[in-house]
């Protein structure tokens, strides 16, 4: 079957499942396969709840209503492809190391108190990720932010040519997923991939003007500049650090609910970007102070006996440095930090663990850390895991303290806050 007969038939049930356990009505099933699971196996239970088509690369699975291809995945990035090409309308990509999708939620927020926006859900940000979210963009939808991932060299660009973004921001190029791309030259070389590709489109970047990395990387496209220091395009300074960070730029003053010093990056990406698609101060200002983080991300709880920081969604080694750096700065008494291991760093995993545990023994704030990656250094504040931990807890002051919990999704060590 060609692209253009699957679009047909996408513009009459447009809405994808890939999940046979959530069945749309109506919709088309795309059977994807992975390591552990093969969705061929499912076509016709998807068809018997709802489905009206399901799309194979499978014969024998293959029945009424069933749409045989080569490659399901392959096919998925194709019909998306096609879609992108119907849908004329600017779409901000956005990529980077940390703070990716914290800075894709307020620049739509901002956005959409003018514009009718559309924003990728949750992290959906990876080659089938991607697709599924250019296939959400309809008819009333005006701008769009996209967000994209990548795991190894090449995907950034296999995302680009999908989503076709008309501008662009890197966040931060920093240390992750180094399992896949080896070395920091070769996450570097990943992430730009989104600026080469918008440069062939002739379209514009933004730029954090305080990161000489980028400010290298994108010195021949059209690019504006954002950060604290008054030769960027769109600057502001810091006016209050603590409990949430608030910015002034002339007498626009915004009040984030956001945590951390460097927040401020995030929240001047999302304004750089507001400024250049027309959004007033006014709604500026609106947007980003109405904006709270969730899901884990930089969230105050506050318990009957501590203040607490969790941000336990993610983690490596530059923002876990971000992080920490920030939680110095506070001017609070009887300060804990619980971290979690740093995942995906490969061969370059031990040195990072002992960098970082270096780094908490000189801040001189106590520390508990937790997970396998820690355990190979000599201290008695190291537990295997969250669990471990638990068991533990009573050796530990947690009372009256204010608490960091930073570690990677896999560690949850969400579950420590009922405990704590």
């Amino acid at each position: 079957m060609i692209v253009s007969e699957l679009y047909n038939i996408f513009k009459k049930s447009p809405t994808i499942c890939t999940d046979s356990r959530n069945i749309i009505p109506n919709s088309i099933f795309f059977a994807l396969k992975g390591e552990n699971f093969n969705g061929n196996k499912f076509a016709e239970k998807a068809i018997q709840d709802g489905c009206n088509f399901a799309v194979i690369d499978e014969q024998e699975y293959l029945s009424d209503k069933c749409i045989l291809v080569e490659d399901v995945k392959e096919y998925l990035q194709k019909l998306a492809t096609y879609h992108r090409n119907q849908v004329n309308i600017p779409i901000v990509g956005i990529t980077g190391t940390n703070g990716k999708t914290t800075t894709k939620e307020l620049i739509h927020t901002v956005l959409s108190s003018q514009y009718n926006c559309y924003a990728t859900k949750g992290n959906l940000n990876n080659q089938i990720g991607v697709p599924l979210s250019i296939l959400e963009i309809n008819d009333s939808h005006e701008i769009a932010v996209i967000e994209m991932g990548a795991s190894e060299i090449k995907e950034i660009e296999k995302l680009s040519n999908i989503a076709q973004p008309t501008s662009g921001i890197i966040t931060n190029i920093g240390k992750a997923h180094l399992e896949g791309f080896g070395t920091l030259k070769g996450v570097i070389e990943a992430k730009t991939e989104l600026y080469k590709f918008i440069e062939n489109q002739q379209g514009i970047v933004f730029v954090n003007s305080e990161n000489d990395l980028l400010l290298e990387e994108s010195k021949s496209i059209k690019r504006i500049t954002y950060g604290k220091n008054s030769n960027a395009d769109y600057n502001s300074k810091i006016i209050n650090k603590f409990p949430f960070i608030s910015l002034q730029k002339n007498q626009l003053i915004i009040n984030s609910k956001l945590i951390g010093s460097f927040q401020c990056y995030n929240i001047l990406a999302a304004c750089a970007i507001g400024n250049y698609y027309n959004i007033s101060d006014e709604n500026l200002k609106k947007s980003i102070e109405k904006y709270s983080p969730k899901n884990n991300r930089t969230e105050i709880v506050k318990t009957s006996k501590n203040y607490i920081i969790l941000d336990a969604y993610n983690a490596n080694p530059s923002s876990m440095k971000s992080m920490i750096d920030s939680f110095i700065e506070l001017k609070k008494e009887n300060k804990l930090c619980i971290l979690g291991e740093m995942r995906e760093l490969g061969e370059y995993s031990e040195q990072e663990h002992n960098a970082l545990f270096k780094m908490m023994r000189e801040s001189e704030i106590e520390t508990i850390f937790i997970g396998e990656e820690f355990l190979n250094i000599s201290s008695k504040n190291i537990y295997k895991n969250t669990a471990e931990f638990l068991e533990n807890i009573k050796k530990v002051n947690t009372k009256n303290r204010t608490i960091l919990i930073k570690g990677s999704r896999g560690i949850k060590l969400e579950e420590l806050v009922e405990h704590l």
